[in-house]
């Protein structure tokens, strides 16, 4: 296993250092502010639209404006939608969008500040060929991709252009995919192989991105990325961002997770939020998640934790941390979702509906819905009623201790309480612990504790820093018992709340820590004034967290309850409304649980990314859309009023329909 560090410190926030890279009057990496970007979704084509788009975004706060040139007749009225924004005075660089087209590359780069290309597409084409190369035939690639890639390389360097080259998961070249596979690494050797050509001409004002729709590849990519260049001495910024993240809730976490992981260990000097909404609703995204980590105080103390100084897992390649199997945690269960109830007063079935539990009166039975919790923090309140078969209740161990009848329930302790206690759970035990009392007794006391699932509490501003120590110190005492992953908020806007959790719990579900999920949310607007005068959380929080707590786990791929969508966010170069057509999808495929739907607005990521979905649905022409199972073509040219059908009729096809 590789043990050096894709960042400066696990266990307290340091920004990675990168070079310094000019766009227009904006630079990036270095000591430079983290930058937020984002994109048009405007025909190119229409100036004026364009241009009043660009500005909602900019007053939003984007600082770079990226723009599709599909075309040279695109190319060329970038220079229009240019001098119209400067005429309005506004100076933000712009950022050409290129795909395929080298020619439209070669313009856009002497008039604009920025070109993007994308190593997969840029040369090739995609045609899902498995080719076997010599080292001589691939060495042959690599020159007629150097011959097409030089002449942009050398018109930025005269222009003072400068350049990402952006990596997609979805669009990795079949040369590529025939050496390094569907891999994190052929990622950051695509990106490489663009990145050596630009270095031979001396050019280096160089922006890198190694962007994924599936959380989990985009971070292991990018640390690798890290890795790799440490190992080249090179060192250039980097962009970031989850492609084809979505809408709505599920868009926001899936990005928190993958953006945030990134951001909370340092790395990352420009962000992008891909959501499937207007662009400007992009940007508050982007800030809250940098203005989170800008927020950080609390460091972890090395006299407390010390400094780690190998590696106890592989944060290059997911694998999730062995641990004992106590009652429905750990082992190979998935990860378990606790709910806090314990400052609700009265607990009723009706109660239950927020967490996933329908109760039926005229029937007298439960209904159990896919996103229905586990367990119920209950603290020292009273339940009275028969709980469904599959539910847990956790009581403060002095309640627990007084019950008479213990069935499904289980006393939570403190590491102290749990020490000294006389009675304790035969079956299930819950002992809540921090970081002082974990490495103070980590090698004798909880070594030896039984039937046991950890709770990790924290109240540091970098939270996910010190709980992944927390899990460090018990693969370095061997200790293999399950832990949940608490953590408490308060005085946050919903979707801070949203993205704030998804951000610190998703980091450690990425790197393989965690056998459970337990948030509290605090916030003062999700309240409700009771009859005593006193406040409690309203059920829709309950329903909020609850949610939530299921989203990270969907995003992060460690437990599948619903449907995923992988949406991209519209372009120029979307051939149908992306944001109606997401909508109807949903709306008639949300039940189907596990299944994978890939809505892309043209071609150029949707063949790759139809390789993560198991169904995929793909503007192709105006009007026209075609139709995929998993990465192979099924229906071509389906006239668009018809094709949400086709797909439901598709999905039937191949066994993956059940009814609503």
């Amino acid at each position: 296993m590789n043990t050096k560090l894709y960042c400066n410190s696990l266990t307290e926030y340091s920004r990675y250092k990168t070079r310094v890279v000019t766009i227009g009057d904006v630079p990036m990496g270095g000591d430079n502010a983290i930058r937020v970007q984002s994109m048009t979704t405007t025909d190119t084509m229409n100036t004026i639209a364009t241009v009043e788009q660009s500005i909602r975004m900019i007053d939003a706060g984007c600082e770079y404006v990226r723009i599709t040139a599909p075309s040279i007749k695109e190319a060329e009225n970038l220079r229009n939608i240019k001098d119209e924004l400067r005429k309005r005075g506004y100076t933000t660089p712009l950022i050409a969008d290129i795909h395929f087209t080298p020619n439209a590359a070669e313009l856009a780069a002497r008039i604009v500040e920025k070109v993007r290309v994308n190593p997969g597409n840029y040369a090739d084409k995609k045609k899902f060929e498995e080719i076997d190369f010599t080292n001589d035939s691939y060495d042959a690639e690599l020159e007629r991709i150097r011959k097409r890639f030089t002449p942009l390389v050398k018109i930025c360097k005269e222009y003072g252009t400068a350049m990402r080259i952006g990596t997609n998961h979805g669009s990795l070249s079949d040369r590529i995919l025939s050496r390094y596979g569907d891999t994190p690494l052929g990622m950051v050797e695509s990106a490489l192989e663009f990145l050596r050509i630009c270095e031979d001409n001396d050019y280096y004002n160089i922006v890198l991105s190694m962007k994924a729709s599936n959380p989990k590849v985009m971070v292991e990519a990018y640390r690798m990325l890290i890795q790799k260049m440490q190992e080249l001495n090179m060192n250039y910024p980097l962009h970031l961002g989850v492609t084809e993240a979505g809408e709505g809730e599920d868009g926001r976490i899936k990005s928190a997770v993958g953006i945030g992981a990134l951001l909370e260990d340092g790395i990352g000097d420009t962000v992008r939020v891909s959501l499937t909404e207007d662009p400007e609703f992009e940007i508050p995204v982007a800030k809250h998640l940098i203005e989170k980590i800008s927020n950080f105080k609390f460091q972890i103390s090395n006299s407390i934790a010390p400094i780690i100084s190998e590696l106890l897992y592989n944060p290059y390649e997911f694998e999730r941390r062995n641990t004992a199997e106590v009652t429905n945690f750990g082992g190979n269960n998935v990860p378990r979702v606790i709910s806090d109830f314990s400052k609700m007063e009265n607990i009723t079935p009706a109660s239950l509906f927020a967490v996933g539990y329908n109760y039926s009166v005229p029937l007298d039975k439960w209904n159990i819905t896919d996103q229905a919790c586990d367990y119920i923090f209950v603290g020292d309140n009273k339940v009275d009623f028969e709980i469904p078969g599959t539910l847990g209740l956790i009581y403060k161990s002095e309640v627990w201790e007084q019950l008479e009848n213990k069935t499904r329930c289980y006393p939570l302790f403190s590491g102290q309480e749990y020490s000294s206690a006389k009675n304790k759970s035969e079956i299930l035990n819950f002992v809540s612990v921090d970081i002082n009392y974990l490495v103070a007794n980590s090698k004798l006391q909880i070594a030896n504790f039984e039937k046991c699932v950890l709770i990790f509490e924290t109240n540091n501003e970098h939270g996910m820093a010190e709980q992944r120590r927390m899990f460090i110190e018990l693969m370095q005492h061997k200790i293999n018992l399950p832990v949940i992953i608490k953590r408490n908020y308060s005085g946050l806007s919903k979707e801070k709340f949203q993205l704030y959790c998804s951000t610190d719990i998703g980091a450690l579900l990425l790197d393989g820590f965690g056998d459970g999920v337990w948030i509290e949310n605090k916030n003062q607007e999700s309240r409700i004034k009771s009859q005593d005068g006193n406040y409690q959380l309203s059920i829709i929080n309950y329903q909020l967290i609850n949610s939530i707590a299921f989203g990270i786990l969907q995003a992060t791929r460690t437990r599948i309850s619903k449907t995923e969508y992988i949406s991209c966010p519209s372009c120029g170069r979307t051939l149908f409304d992306l944001q109606e057509t997401t909508a109807k999808i949903r709306a008639r495929t949300s039940h189907l649980k596990g299944v994978k739907i890939g809505i892309m607005g043209c071609i150029v990521n949707g063949p790759g990314e139809m390789a993560d979905a198991d169904y995929g649905y793909v503007g192709t022409g105006v009007g026209k859309i075609t139709l995929y199972k998993g990465k192979e073509v099924v229906e071509r040219n389906v006239d668009s009023e018809n094709a949400v059908d086709g797909l439901i009729d598709l999905i039937k096809k191949h066994g993956d329909w059940v009814e609503g």
